[in-house]
């Protein structure tokens, strides 16, 4: 079954004229494409596998990626989670002196309840951070409170992820739970 699907997906990467190479490491079908006019941020630090601090026109905002939670690896209230440390450590390896792309979403605030911006944050070579984060595995798909822009490719993400048992959903991490 798998092997059907992965013929299927090279079979419209062929027709639509659009190679692996050209649209990133992700051979997930339904990737979004970037969007024009996106706000421009140097990454500071990453806090985790969700949530960055960026610098915009000199001033740092703390950044909480809309659509995704990952494993909690900072938060002095828990313990780490399963996968927290590798969700953080794909974010540092995707996110580290980047330049992104930052895409507000008008069905969700502009900030949540901690003063974070709440973004999509796409990299300058076309891959969104939060798809990425979801599809290969290092966090999972979450709505909070009303259904966003990317909700249906985030959910059919994760259940691609579930399928393939990367990361969290590998027995060998999280034993296939997250």
């Amino acid at each position: 079954m798998q092997q059907r699907i992965f013929i299927i997906l090279i079979l419209i990467l062929a027709i639509s004229g659009c190679s692996r190479s050209d649209r990133s490491a992700t051979t997930f079908a339904d990737y979004p494409p970037l969007p024009d006019d996106l706000t421009r941020a140097q990454v500071v630090r990453v806090v985790d596998g969700d949530t960055i601090i960026v610098r915009i026109d000199r001033r740092e905002e703390r950044v909480r990626l809309i659509g995704i939670n990952a494993p909690e690896s900072v938060d002095p209230r828990r313990t780490v989670e399963c996968f927290g440390k590798e969700a953080a450590a794909n974010a540092r390896a995707l996110l580290d002196n980047k330049t992104v792309l930052l895409e507000d979403d008008p069905s969700q605030d502009s900030r949540d309840r901690f003063g974070r911006l709440l973004r999509y944050v796409w990299l300058e070579d076309g891959r969104m951070v939060n798809l990425e984060q979801i599809w290969q595995g290092y966090a999972y798909e979450y709505t909070y409170n009303v259904p966003y822009r990317y909700q249906a490719i985030f959910r059919a993400a994760e259940a691609d992820a579930r399928a393939a048992k990367r990361g969290l959903w590998s027995p060998e991490t999280c034993n296939g739970q997250r």
